[in-house]
């Protein structure tokens, strides 16, 4: 299976918190997660996907080097996310999204309506 990792955006921690709940009690597409870390490195993000692959039974290591992969080959990116962060204040998280591909296009396709 292939993953895909990317930084989304910056949001409130209350936000995000009602975000994921309401994740919990809607269907979603099994095999997105999104994580949000109150610091921009590469650190914060690994420690944050820890335990989503038990829940979608994703190969770990994979996981983890298509983070590593996109923290070695996003640098402006993650350098303007880093940013963002830091200009929106300290109650706000940055928001990152992890999948594999087939679940990413999945939930794309239902945005689309295509579904």
């Amino acid at each position: 299976m292939k993953y895909t990792f990317d930084l989304v955006g910056v949001s409130p921690v209350l936000q995000f918190f009602n975000h994921q709940q309401q994740n919990l009690t809607k269907p979603q597409h099994e095999g997105v997660e999104y994580l949000g870390t109150h610091i921009c490195t590469l650190d914060a993000f690994l420690e944050s996907i820890e335990t989503v692959p038990a829940k979608w039974d994703w190969n770990l290591d994979q996981v983890v080097d298509t983070v590593i992969q996109f923290w070695l080959n996003n640098s402006e990116s993650i350098n303007y996310w880093k940013r963002r962060l830091t200009d929106a204040g300290r109650d706000n998280l940055l928001v990152a999204r992890v999948a594999d591909f087939t679940a990413l296009q999945a939930e794309f396709e239902s945005l689309l309506g295509e579904n």
